[in-house]
């Protein structure tokens, strides 16, 4: 059946922050034909609203997309007809829609992460396994198109059987800071670390290697955020949320909602409702998260994984290198090459994320390094758009016409939970100091 005479799917969203404007733009136009955006669903009115805005200003005379409170997610569900539901939710309550759709006999897309601990995991698993429905993960980074040389050079065998890698991942003072203002900052809300942000890095090596991981060793903390270290390096400011904070005036660290168009519509605005600041102090109490993360994990495959996440670093971008049987592989990207003091001046959107940065990005660079052979630099071209590119192509490959993937881009509910495995693990090898078997956690 072509998209032609196919019946329109009928979609909702659930969580309406400012990463759901991806999806929200994708199923208002690019792919309309296809699927109906029938349903908001949100803890917050008002966001629901501000979305809403945003399409009709967009696409005039389209009426508004019906909008739900959280408490009705399956009358939602039933009313609407709903055959897909899009996940971008705080990270822990994933798993209670996931649950709650799959039951309804719907499909769901989810942001990652698809949960954060183990448990919640094996009830998503569960779930689709008993209702037999499909569960998508968003790893946009699987869509960047160096990874996907990555991936065609490692399984063509171009250096051999792969035996370790080395992969450092550096958040600038932007994006690694922004971490500590908002939600993410509790572990029990986003797994820390190494669950919200390192699921892409984790997902991208199991990709990769075509592998799973089988033991994780880790040790982490918090070192340049919170109170302690504000108040040792000089960096702390009294007061606990910026805005209208005479105390935060100058503080470089400090987030100016008022000057992002998008952060004070979806935010400022809307802590009338629900009283969320997405703008705490970065060195203020409360930071129950790590900042600085070393991880070891051996693979099924017999490779190791040496990885190293830090949150406060003067420029943005990732190293990592394949170490084969017949050569070495090398990928630089320089997301940012440094940070401005002020977080943003005259903003029309979020905080940048690294890959979404202008004057101060830098360049990718991909190296084959065979033995015996000069090093070859392997061009790829980038896309438009955030990660890379990943940020277009990942929409049209949920939401357009299935195509056969020599690549396996689409990442399912395993895929989802062998990203996720490796963090919990790291968590707990942070907690008791020992190495942690992944199976003992989730088999998968």
């Amino acid at each position: 059946m072509t998209s032609d005479t196919a019946p329109r799917r009928r979609a909702a969203v659930v969580g309406l922050g400012a990463r759901a404007r991806l999806f929200t733009e994708a199923l208002s136009v690019p792919y309309a034909d296809r699927i109906e955006l029938a349903g908001f669903c949100d803890v917050n009115a008002h966001r629901m609203a501000v979305h809403n805005d945003w399409i009709t200003a967009d696409h005039p005379g389209r009426p508004p997309v019906p909008a739900y409170d959280a408490e009705d997610f399956e009358l939602m569900l039933r009313r609407e007809r709903i055959d897909l539901v899009v996940v971008c939710s705080v990270d822990r309550t994933h798993d209670h829609y996931i649950v709650a759709a799959l039951e309804a006999g719907c499909d769901v897309v989810t942001e990652k992460p698809m949960t954060t601990d183990a448990e919640r995991a094996r009830r998503i698993l569960d779930t689709r396994r008993r209702t037999g429905r499909e569960v998508r993960v968003a790893f946009n980074y699987r869509y960047n198109p160096v990874h996907s040389a990555v991936r065609e050079l490692l399984a063509a065998g171009e250096i051999g059987e792969v035996g370790s890698v080395h992969f450092e991942w550096l958040l600038d003072l932007r994006h690694g800071a922004d971490y500590f203002r908002r939600w993410h900052r509790e572990k029990a809300n986003s797994g820390g670390l190494m669950v919200h942000k390192a699921t892409h890095h984790f997902d991208l090596v199991n990709w990769w290697l075509d592998s799973r991981p089988e033991t994780v060793f880790a040790q982490g903390g918090l070192f340049f955020y919170g109170d302690e270290a504000g108040r040792r390096r000089g960096l702390a400011r009294p007061y606990t949320r910026a805005h209208g904070s005479p105390a935060a005036d100058g503080a470089p660290f400090a987030l100016r909602l008022a000057d992002s168009p998008v952060l004070s519509a979806l935010y400022l605005e809307a802590e009338r409702e629900d009283g969320y600041h997405r703008d705490q102090n970065v060195f203020g109490p409360g930071v129950t998260i790590e900042d600085d993360m070393a991880v070891l994990v051996r693979y099924a495959s017999g490779a190791s994984l040496t990885y190293h996440l830090t949150a406060y670093a003067p420029w943005e971008g990732y190293r990592i290198a394949f170490n084969g049987s017949e050569g070495r592989l090398e990928l630089l990207v320089e997301e940012s090459t440094w940070s401005p003091r002020r977080t943003r001046d005259g903003a029309t959107g979020p905080v940048l994320h690294g890959a979404e940065t202008d004057a101060q990005a830098g360049r990718t660079e991909l190296l084959l390094r065979r033995f015996w052979e000069r090093p070859r630099e392997v061009k790829v071209a980038t896309g438009e758009g955030g990660h890379g590119g990943g940020d277009v192509r990942m929409p049209a490959d949920l939401f357009g016409e299935h195509a056969e993937d020599p690549l396996g881009r689409a990442a399912d509910a395993t895929a989802g939970a062998r990203s996720l495995v490796t963090g919990p693990a790291a968590n707990r090898s942070f907690e008791t100091g020992l190495p942690v078997r992944a199976r003992e956690l989730l088999h998968v």
